[in-house]
């Protein structure tokens, strides 16, 4: 039966599909301390279905087996340069290398610049579960999830054998890389289980060097707090002043501690997220988006995971992002900004304003 299920899942477009039992994941103390520690911010509803999260049975009562399943979004090469790389180096005591002159653009997690996964992996999910339910005949229950339910993903990953949890807390496959979206099917269904993977950083430290807030508090312990994917999505009110510098020019989420995986050299184009592509996404013109009404952020950013930051948190960080750049040529559009009905919009605009202000006397 697994064999069948494994080919179904290829043939949806799914990258790889692997099982495990449906027991409460090893991890769930450390995940239970995580949030005693308070780093998961302003995340409350990581903290409401914790008790879900750490035992299955209470998602899907009578659950036997979880499937994982991985589809790859690769774009190709990683670019050599880009602003944020070039944003101030933290605890180094050096100061920041001057940000080129070049058009104030954005960037946005590769994720960020194709269609909705959710939507995309749950229609294939759907249809996964329908075959998976025909399978075991009447009575059969599954329930799946993509990023959204109650369970710790990425540790039934690992003990599915889909890949192993780095010391960035992400998952790396060695096969695809951590480029990677997960997904999972709870069910009543009987599967005969995949090995576990084992975690092979060895002794690499890159990620954590990588990180521009030192979110990476140590191996595998991440403070969300800290993240720059937490602070231009996550967050809803105001990003504090002393990690805006560091943020760069990302407006939506960060891929440092990902695109400095040595695991990557493995990872191929996602044959199936490709056709998914939004290449608008790629660098977008950051005074442009300040002009954005709501009516257009949502006709622009349909059917993307950007709505999620919503046109408050995207103008927000596009506004930190033009302070970081610099260019002065980004200064009426920001003082319109700082007029701008959302209060939120507003004060990082003024901050924006006098970044640029202050570099530009000291240049």
């Amino acid at each position: 039966m697994n064999e069948a299920i494994r080919e179904r899942a290829r043939a949806l477009g799914f990258d790889d599909c692997r099982f495990t039992t449906a027991a409460a994941p090893e991890s769930a103390p450390h995940f239970q301390n995580w949030l005693t520690q308070g780093r998961h911010g302003e995340m409350a509803y990581l903290e409401r279905n914790s008790p879900k999260r750490m035992d299955p049975q209470r998602v899907l009562a009578g659950a036997r087996s979880i499937i994982a399943l991985a589809v790859n979004y690769a774009a190709g090469p990683r670019p050599s340069h880009s602003h944020h790389e070039r944003a101030p180096a933290r605890e180094t005591g050096r100061s920041a290398t001057p940000l080129p002159s070049q058009p104030a653009s954005g960037v946005i997690a590769r994720y960020g610049r194709y269609a909705d996964y959710h939507q995309l992996l749950g229609e294939r999910l759907q249809q996964l579960v329908g075959f998976l339910n025909g399978l075991g005949g009447p009575g059969t229950q599954s329930l799946w999830y993509v990023d959204t339910g109650p369970v710790l993903e990425r540790d039934l990953a690992q003990r599915a054998g889909i890949g192993f949890i780095g010391k960035h807390t992400n998952l790396i496959s060695r096969q695809l890389g951590n480029w990677i979206f997960l997904a999972e099917i709870l069910t009543t269904l009987a599967l005969e289980p995949d090995e576990p993977e084992k975690n092979r950083c060895g002794s690499c430290r890159r990620c954590l060097e990588a990180c521009p807030t030192g979110a990476i508090k140590a191996p595998f312990q991440l403070d969300a707090r800290l993240c720059i994917s937490y602070l231009t999505i996550e967050l809803k009110g105001p990003i504090p002043v002393e990690l805006r510098p560091a943020i760069g020019n990302r407006i939506f989420g960060c891929d440092d501690c990902l695109a400095v995986c040595p695991w990557n050299r493995f990872a191929q184009t996602g044959r199936w997220m490709q056709q998914h592509s939004r290449q608008a996404l790629g660098r977008p013109d950051l005074v442009e988006l300040l002009s954005l009404n709501e009516a257009q952020f949502k006709e622009r950013f349909a059917g993307t995971p950007m709505l999620r930051a919503k046109r408050r948190g995207l103008l927000r960080n596009a506004c930190v992002a033009l302070g970081n750049l610099g260019d002065v040529q980004a200064i009426p559009a920001l003082q319109k900004a700082a007029a701008d009905p959302e209060p939120l919009i507003a004060e990082h605009a003024r901050w924006a304003i006098d970044q640029i202000r202050a570099r530009t006397a000291t240049a």
